[in-house]
């Protein structure tokens, strides 16, 4: 019954799912890792080491170049990669983590707009509806901390708007990445692709993290490690996508990933989901579920 599920559903419907869940067990060591003193910059930096480790041996591995053919766009890339990783680590820092990772998945939206202008793909009637269900989703999640705030209702939370401003542009910058490793599959290998992110993001974590640096404990070690894995997984499971779907279609697959945190943020964060936030999840599941069966 497995196979024959399996056989129905295209590779790049398992990549993005194993992308999801990569991602999401690497936000919840994130979150986790902050809360033992670690800054984000630091975080950054941490999962640029073990991803640059990870990567260059598979790139000896394949026997490939290290440095690629498009480095200009493999440098572009790695910055703003960077930048967008950074803001979205403060929004999971800072939000629960199914918040979170819902503005952060914000970027099939972005992703869906910038490449029908800088990629000619076609948004199919698919992909249209699973962008207006998940942000119909999305609306009803955040919906209580829009409300006005003298309204003094006991059951609405209200969050930093610095931290909700960080998830939306690092949703934004993550779109931007997704575009151009789309332009990068065409001439570069997926281990060199996400190579570059390291190779770019360490110099400039470092830089910015100056004598903030906070000496980690043996279990902050271990949960930067594990940082670093888990993105390892995400990223790889994300290029291959990439480079058997077109952009708006692989990524709006992984809406997935907000049910993932949600159940993550239950369990280990003791974060109890509202009834907005079941609700708009299970809308952004439906409408990932309809762009990933919807015949053309």
């Amino acid at each position: 019954m497995f196979t024959s599920v399996k056989n129905s559903m295209p590779m790049s419907v398992w990549y993005m799912l194993i992308s999801a869940l990569g991602f999401a067990l690497m936000a919840a060591c994130v979150k986790e890792v902050s809360g033992l003193g670690i800054p984000v910059l630091e975080i950054v930096a941490a999962r640029a080491i073990v991803s640059g480790i990870i990567s260059y041996a598979d790139i000896k591995r394949k026997k490939i170049s290290l440095w690629g053919h498009n480095k200009i766009l493999l440098i572009a890339r790695g910055t703003v990669g960077s930048f967008a990783l950074m803001f979205v680590y403060y929004a999971v820092t800072t939000l629960p983590l199914a918040e979170a990772t819902v503005l952060q998945y914000l970027h099939p939206v972005f992703t869906a707009v910038l490449a029908l202008y800088f990629l000619k793909e076609t948004i199919q009637r698919s992909t249209i509806a699973c962008i207006v269900i998940s942000l119909l989703g999305l609306f009803i999640i955040i919906q209580p901390n829009l409300v006005q705030p003298n309204l003094q209702l006991d059951s609405v939370v209200q969050y930093p708007w610095i931290s909700i401003g960080a998830g939306v542009l690092g949703a934004f910058g993550s779109a931007v990445a997704y575009i151009i490793i789309k332009k990068l599959t065409k001439t570069d290998d997926s281990s060199v692709i996400i190579f570059y992110f390291p190779l770019v993001a360490f110099p400039i974590s470092m830089i910015m993290l100056g004598s903030d640096f906070v000496m980690p404990s043996l279990a902050a070690t271990g949960l930067l490690i594990l940082v670093g894995i888990f993105t390892q997984v995400g990223q790889v499971g994300l290029t291959k996508a990439l480079h058997s779907a077109d952009a708006n279609k692989a990524t709006a697959y992984a809406y997935v990933q907000v049910l993932f945190s949600v159940f993550i943020g239950w369990a280990y964060f003791s974060e109890v989901p509202m009834a907005t936030t079941i609700i708009g999840g299970g809308l952004i599941m439906v409408g990932a579920l309809i762009n990933v069966f919807w015949k053309r």
